[in-house]
């Protein structure tokens, strides 16, 4: 382990215990409130997941799934294999104990699903801007990224929230050894490296968020992204700490022109006045006040 890089061996056993003293089981539901929407997924990324409860259940609901953890704790990572094992799902499952920073899978868009819940909030913002843009190169096309975090809302919930940070960074900093002091913008650098955000929840009155997040990019667009239209309106967010940029894609459209329309038919000119008729027209009726009426 380098020096000054966090030691989470230490809380690895007590941490499911420590969180539920803290905030019950809404950390755990908020890491699995998308979990039925990762049915498909073939091949996972799971930066930082401490104890390993997300990924074991990911494994067990979606028996198709390989996946790779990446941590720096041997103790977690131990934690997380004997889950697996419990579960008959170890077999599809590789471990790394090393920093995501430096972990480099093999080839480009290799995975289908990169999950970071409750990991971004340790890091510094560089650090998070280089993971992000290292990570999304392996990602597929309409892959998805799921993460789970803190965040200080807007409202009456801001000084709590604010506090309730500090608090949990101190402690962390005690026991771990973390100098991160405040919670980094992942908003920003996922848009700009080409991610979309299709779902977002947020629990606790908007102290915690759950997102799931999709690359944009296709094969052809590959580097060309600097910014996406965000799928929900910054007005919609319930108070997200960041805004979400709305440049557009600088990549050239792929959709045929639109035809051209065609000229309108001429208007015809007005038609000539009828002649005028000395006699009364013979087919209209005409009354005739001196004829008797039929009998």
């Amino acid at each position: 382990m380098k020096p000054g890089q966090p030691n989470f061996d230490l809380i690895a056993k007590p941490y499911r215990w420590l969180e539920y003293l803290t905030l019950g089981r809404t950390l755990q539901r908020c890491r699995t409130h998308f979990l039925p929407l990762l049915l498909d997924r073939k091949q996972a990324l799971i930066l930082g997941d401490g104890d390993g409860r997300f990924t074991a259940a990911l494994l067990t609901v979606n028996p198709s799934l390989q996946a790779v953890a990446v941590d720096t704790s041997a103790t977690m990572l131990q934690l997380l294999r004997q889950r697996c094992e419990a579960a008959n799902t170890a077999t599809r499952l590789a471990t790394h104990q090393t920093s995501a920073l430096a972990f480099t899978p093999p080839t480009l868009e290799q995975y289908d699903l990169v999950v970071t819940h409750f990991f971004l909030d340790c890091l510094t913002q560089p650090d998070l801007d280089a993971l992000i843009a290292r990570t999304a190169k392996h990602l597929y096309p309409g892959g998805l990224w799921l993460l789970s975090d803190f965040r200080i809302p807007s409202g009456p919930m801001r000084l709590p929230a604010q506090a309730l940070v500090r608090s949990l960074y101190f402690a962390f900093r005690i026991l771990t050894g973390l100098r991160t002091t405040r919670l980094p913008n992942h908003v920003t650098p996922l848009t700009q490296t080409g991610f979309t955000r299709i779902a977002c929840h947020h629990s606790l009155a908007g102290l915690l968020t759950a997102e799931l997040w999709q690359n944009q990019r296709s094969p052809s667009e590959r580097g060309t992204f600097q910014n996406t239209r965000p799928l929900f309106p910054a007005s919609n967010e319930r108070g997200l700490e960041f805004p979400m940029p709305r440049a557009q894609p600088v990549f050239p459209s792929t959709e045929p022109p639109a035809p051209h329309p065609e000229p309108p038919a001429p208007i015809p000119g007005p038609e000539p006045p009828s002649p005028s008729l000395d006699e009364p027209d013979p087919g209209v009726f005409h009354h005739n006040p001196t004829r008797p009426p039929d009998q």
